[in-house]
């Protein structure tokens, strides 16, 4: 007696096709090609995924930036005023601070440089 694997090959062939929905022409319906470019979602989702920490911790060292290029201090020697101080305030509680609440942030950096 032979066995037949038509259940599980369409098994797996739904689970590749189910994440290839949301794809474009014959990635999202030829299993072939929708197995492949879920691969490849696969490791850009893996990459990015760390990418995206650097990314925000850019932007929040730009917000940090321009919001102390208005008090007129450079951004290196508030971060070593932070250190010498022992503040214990992140990146991005810094950035939140200086976009929603700049008259907070503005105390902090009196407060730590002086």
């Amino acid at each position: 007696m032979r066995i037949k694997r038509g259940k599980t090959v369409n098994r797996k062939h739904k689970k590749v096709l189910k994440a290839a929905k949301g794809f474009r022409t014959l990635r999202r319906t030829n299993i072939k090609l929708a197995r492949q470019a879920v691969l490849k979602a696969g490791q850009y989702a893996y990459r990015d995924r760390r990418v995206k920490k650097r990314d925000f911790r850019a932007l929040w060292i730009n917000r940090i930036s321009a919001a102390l290029a208005g008090l007129e201090l450079k951004y290196s020697r508030f971060v070593e005023a932070l250190k010498n101080k022992q503040v214990g305030l992140d990146r991005k509680i810094l950035a939140q601070l200086a976009t929603t609440h700049p008259e907070v942030f503005d105390r902090v950096v009196r407060e730590v440089v002086k």
